[in-house]
């Protein structure tokens, strides 16, 4: 009986023995596997989103649009610009045109440009207007209008109420403002002729020329 215990101890010895000579040979190789083992690359950044598109105009691009209407460095153009900004922001639509008129008390005008409309882009546009008031002349503009909240260019053929005074000889820089609802407009006008008062109407824009102001 102890001979047999003692042959099992014997061959217990003999098979760790070898197990031991395994793991030392195959150390080194599974070192160097996991040395050589390719470490995987991390995975890409995801891309930022792109920027937001701008859905109204910059005073710079406004002020270079104005220059091209009335001439670059015109006297009194920046300022009214800069003043317009300050108190409404930007603008997501503005109007190049021209205009003339001429009252007796009873006075009328007729105008015609292009309203360019920061993401619906541009389209022909006319306007007319009725005024009454203590007023008297003729004059002809040139006029720069910027829009602003005009969400839906269908929404600006409506009539917009108006009230402005002014006093111009041989020229000069003015603007006022029309509103309806939550649309507002600033024409910014140089005139060539004279007029004088202050007189109080509308102005009807529309997509055809019209005969009647009304």
């Amino acid at each position: 009986m102890m001979a047999r215990a003692r042959q099992m101890q014997q061959m217990m010895k003999q098979v760790m023995a070898v197990a031991l000579i395994g793991l030392l040979a195959a150390g080194p190789a599974l070192a160097q596997e996991a040395q050589t083992a390719p470490v995987p690359a991390p995975a890409p950044a995801a891309a930022p989103p792109p920027p937001p598109a701008t859905q109204t105009y910059a005073e710079e691009d406004v002020l270079g649009a104005a220059e091209d209407v009335f001439g670059k460095g015109a006297e009194g153009l920046a300022e009214i610009v800069r003043k317009t900004f300050k108190d409404r922001g930007q603008p997501n639509a503005y109007i190049v045109g021209r205009e003339a008129g001429g009252a007796f008390i009873l006075g009328v005008r007729y105008g015609s440009g292009m309203l360019y409309h920061k993401v619906e882009g541009e389209r022909k546009i006319h306007w007319t207007g009725p005024s009454v008031g203590f007023d008297i002349g003729g004059d002809g503009s040139k006029v720069f209008a910027l829009v602003y909240n005009l969400n839906d260019t269908e929404d600006l053929y409506r009539r917009y109420p108006a009230a402005e005074g002014k006093a111009y000889l041989i020229g000069g820089f003015t603007a006022n403002y029309l509103q309806r609802d939550n649309i507002v407009i600033v024409p910014i006008k140089l005139g060539v002729g004279w007029r004088l008062g202050l007189n109080g109407g509308y102005l009807k824009f529309s997509k055809k020329g019209k005969v009647l102001p009304f």
